[in-house]
């Protein structure tokens, strides 16, 4: 089992990554847990109140492209392992503005290796050290793999078929963090996971986006006839995962990361409605009338789901939530911090939506 001393985690003010540093900060304090963060637009400290002022707890406010503030990070904080969720990740985003996708995801990612092979390719007296006891694990995608038909699931070795500007810029990172196991020994696990949903999600995604409309009486902006399928992680169940493989994962391998929990996109947007009508006390079928379907989006995969069967039979990590409680328990979160989604659903938000989806 590998055992993290000084971990960096990348993107760690973001919605997958506050989860990830809060689980490691609260139920690890033997580990120093430093988190990395750009934070641009939907890096949010206000995600992290929770650990801020923990004594095992530190944040860095770096770029993963600048080479030299990663491997000051490095050093100073004597990192053994790293788990990098720092990236641009939203497909509408990279449709418009593809090339900050590539520069970050991939140079960004290719950046952070590189300073840590230079790291820890020696040790304290300057001998090689043969990466013992050091981790890097790249947090990935399921949109890497393309798009499945009716049938069928996902695995470790579907051949990778990336549609979107997104897609691809992980795709590469993920062939370049391989790359670097492969020619360098370097020490490296990977994963891949499906849709994730919960508290601190920025509502430019689709569950935080749609409770936020439906709040404010406002259209809900559905692509093409809605029956695209995705499957749905909670966000808490993928940081136990992340957890679970960063300890017990095997070097060089990947693992898949899925909910078990497909849905339709336009009966999540009705089970969504439903819940809402409950919440807030309006007539049952209210928020329905909101929807409103759109031209679809440019290459829009059809459908995604994950076999994650690997992860649960090597390392025994299952989902611990159904959608529906999942999703009601999100509701709940984003109902009881309205502040929060006000803050971030200010600014630059509004341009990107109106520039996406029309006046509101």
């Amino acid at each position: 089992m590998h055992k993290p001393r000084n971990l960096l985690i990348t993107g760690g003010a973001g919605f997958i990554g506050s989860h990830v540093v809060q689980r490691w900060v609260l139920q690890h304090p033997e580990v120093q847990v430093v988190n990395l963060d750009a934070l641009t637009y939907a890096g949010n400290l206000a995600n992290l109140k929770a650990v801020e002022d923990a004594s095992n707890y530190t944040f860095v406010r770096a770029d993963i492209r600048d080479g030299e503030a990663v491997a000051a990070v490095l050093r100073q904080h004597n990192i053994d392992t790293v788990i990098h969720l720092a990236a641009e990740s939203h497909v509408d985003r990279s449709i418009d503005g593809p090339m900050e996708f590539l520069d970050t995801n991939i140079m960004g990612t290719a950046t952070l290796l590189h300073a840590c092979r230079e790291f820890w390719s020696v040790d304290g007296n300057g001998a090689a050290s043969g990466f013992k006891g050091k981790r890097f694990y790249h947090v990935s995608t399921d949109e890497v793999y393309g798009s499945l038909g009716a049938d069928g699931l996902f695995v470790e070795d579907t051949p990778y078929d990336p549609r979107s500007p997104y897609s691809a810029s992980k795709a590469a990172s993920d062939h370049i963090v391989r790359s670097w196991h492969h020619t360098y020994g370097f020490p490296v696990v990977l994963s891949n996971c499906s849709n994730n949903y919960g508290a601190f999600q920025f509502p430019e995604k689709l569950i935080p986006l749609f409770i936020h409309n439906i709040m404010e009486e406002c259209n809900l902006p559905v692509y093409g006839k809605g029956v695209n399928v995705r499957d749905w992680l909670w966000v808490e169940d993928h940081a136990a995962a992340i957890e679970v493989i960063c300890r017990e994962g095997q070097l060089g391998e990947t693992y898949n990361i899925g909910g078990e929990n497909e849905w339709r996109n336009i009966d999540l947007i009705r089970e969504l409605c439903r819940i809402m009508d409950g919440k807030l006390g309006r007539e049952k079928g209210s928020s329905e009338q909101l929807i409103r379907f759109v031209e679809d989006r440019a290459g829009h995969d059809m459908r995604y789901a994950i076999d994650a069967s690997k992860l649960s039979s090597e390392l025994g990590w299952r989902p611990s939530i159904k959608f529906e409680e999942g999703l009601e328990r999100t509701v709940d979160w984003y109902l009881a911090n309205g502040d929060w989604l006000e803050e971030v659903t200010s600014g630059a938000y509004r341009d990107f939506y109106e520039r996406q989806y029309g006046s509101r």
